[in-house]
């Protein structure tokens, strides 16, 4: 193979990895203007790439529950945060604050929470005059 097809094929094959590793989406899916307390239950608490999600069965207005899907940061920053696969466990009641979908759908991005042994590992700290 002569010296510049193999330096091409080095670099096509950078290129196709590197595209990879630098993707992900943005949150432009939340609604960061509003933040949305939900009061629940845990149904399953998924510790997986690249997004951990916490699914929660909240009541709605109408008294019917609803499960809702909210998203998280990456196993590894959770991890950094004091969170581990056995913080949450299927029917933990929790109190979560989120910014919700911006579409309506029954899921939203996590900020911080209160569980089962009081306020959550790695949430955002309160605020002044919030009382949590």
């Amino acid at each position: 193979m002569s010296r510049a097809l193999r330096h091409a094929c080095i670099a096509i094959a950078f290129s196709l990895t590197a595209s990879s590793a630098l993707a992900h989406h943005s949150f432009a899916m939340f609604d960061q203007s509003t933040t949305v307390t939900l009061d629940g239950a845990v149904k399953d608490f998924r510790w997986s790439n690249p997004h951990v999600f916490i699914q929660v069965l909240v009541k709605n207005e109408r008294g019917i529950e609803e499960e809702w899907s909210i998203e998280m940061t990456s196993p590894e920053h959770l991890a950094r945060a004091g969170w581990r696969p056995s913080t949450l466990k299927p029917g933990d009641k929790i109190t979560l604050d989120i910014h919700p979908m911006r579409d309506g759908i029954a899921g939203g991005q996590y900020l911080s929470g209160t569980g089962p042994g009081g306020p959550l590992l790695g949430g955002r700290p309160a605020q002044p005059g919030q009382g949590k």
